[in-house]
């Protein structure tokens, strides 16, 4: 693949998400009954990063969760024949909770649809909102959300590659072309 473009450097991604670590404060009125839950993989450590910004600014500690959305995915088959299954790490109730979703990349909403239904599978909870760093465009299913980094139109053929320290060697926002 061959890098088209540099859309965010590492301060870019912490100004961004320190920015949506506001506006999550500011649409729930506070942090009470907020939970996150990354979406394997890069929602994971976004997750971790918005945590710690809501911390920093409202002095409170906010649980995080981890889900493996595999197996709730419909397009299984076409992914992989034998998928690698990391599993979830939701060790908290969310009944009656607001849940964040957290994710790196919003394209077709298939992921925010398995991972919706991943978090019904541990309970209902009062309301699930979306978290993505950035929306490319291109949905399939009727999402949207209600925190966005930045909103990045691209080509079906572009890619869009986020990388994290914590999983990556770098932090960057990358558009990738097949060649």
């Amino acid at each position: 693949m061959k890098v088209k473009s540099l859309i965010m450097d590492e301060i870019a991604i912490e100004r961004t998400l320190k920015r949506m670590a506001y506006e999550i404060i500011e649409f729930n009125k506070g942090l009470g009954n907020v939970l996150l839950i990354g979406i394997r993989s890069r929602g994971v450590p976004m997750a971790t990063r918005l945590a710690a910004y809501l911390k920093e600014i409202e002095g409170v500690d906010v649980q995080i969760g981890i889900l493996d959305i595999s197996l709730y995915r419909d397009d299984l088959s076409l992914i992989a024949e034998q998928p690698v299954m990391k599993g979830s790490e939701i060790n908290f109730d969310v009944k009656d909770k607001k849940v964040i979703l957290v994710d790196d990349v919003l394209y077709t909403g298939r992921t925010v649809r398995a991972a919706i239904d991943g978090v019904l599978d541990f309970g209902r909870p009062q309301q699930i909102q979306l978290a993505v760093l950035i929306d490319r465009g291109h949905h399939e299913m009727p999402v949207k959300a209600d925190y966005v980094g930045r909103f990045v139109p691209t080509s079906s053929e572009e890619i869009i590659k986020v990388s994290f320290n914590d999983t990556d060697e770098d932090e960057k926002v990358r558009v990738m072309l097949n060649e």
